[in-house]
């Protein structure tokens, strides 16, 4: 399945366009941090489904510790309850550093804490869950194996370019639940973060995920 994500920051979202480019799927940004919510999120959850997409949300996480993911997951709660809208896709947990707030904010990067902080998040939701991440970070920090969620990853190239498969064939790298391939998917004058939904765990490489 080939799929967006998107938030407020996409703006309005022509979801006819979307739907004529043959997007089966969407994961809207539903919250941030401690206490924000995505102002788009309802309607865009709603003009997707009027056009048959399925959605599944994410939270952007600003956490520095164990706790503060605890929180992160019930204001991601929160905010999903009070939409009451039907998500048939995993809410991810997205944990990277894109406007480097950890980084200027003392944290640790530390492998076992930031593993720690996912299966927090994880468990406080209560929903059906998963966690987002560039390659590099699910290979140096995040225990991905351990959490036994959803794995969707970030390595932006081509989806034809055979970037997970050796020279013999065999997958190498983490495909996961869902692929990130690129940032720049032209959908009728506007570029958005593009995604594939692979249809048979046998596909996934590792572990079912």
């Amino acid at each position: 399945m080939k799929g967006i994500d998107v938030s407020e920051n996409n703006g309005k979202v022509d979801w006819d366009a979307v739907k004529e480019a043959g997007i089966e799927f969407a994961i809207i940004r539903c919250s941030y941090g401690l206490s924000s919510e995505d102002e788009m999120f309802l309607e865009n959850v709603n003009e997707a489904h009027k056009r048959g997409i399925k959605c599944g949300a994410y939270h952007y996480s600003y956490s520095l510790d164990e706790d503060g993911a605890r929180q992160e997951a019930e204001n991601c709660k929160r905010v999903i309850e009070e939409a009451g809208v039907l998500l048939e896709l995993p809410v991810f947990f997205d944990m990277e550093d894109a406007d480097h707030y950890k980084a200027n904010h003392g944290f640790a990067f530390d492998a076992e804490e930031i593993t720690n902080m996912c299966k927090a998040f994880i468990d406080t939701l209560g929903l059906n869950c998963g966690v987002y991440a560039s390659e590099s970070w699910f290979d140096d920090y995040i225990d991905w194996r351990l959490l036994g969620c959803a794995v969707w990853n970030a390595a932006w190239c081509s989806p034809t370019s055979h970037f997970f498969e050796d020279a013999n064939g065999n997958v190498d790298g983490i495909q996961g639940y869902m692929w990130q391939f690129t940032d720049g998917l032209y959908i009728d004058g506007a570029y958005f973060d593009g995604n594939i939904i692979y249809d048979d765990v046998d596909k996934a490489g590792q572990d079912g995920y």
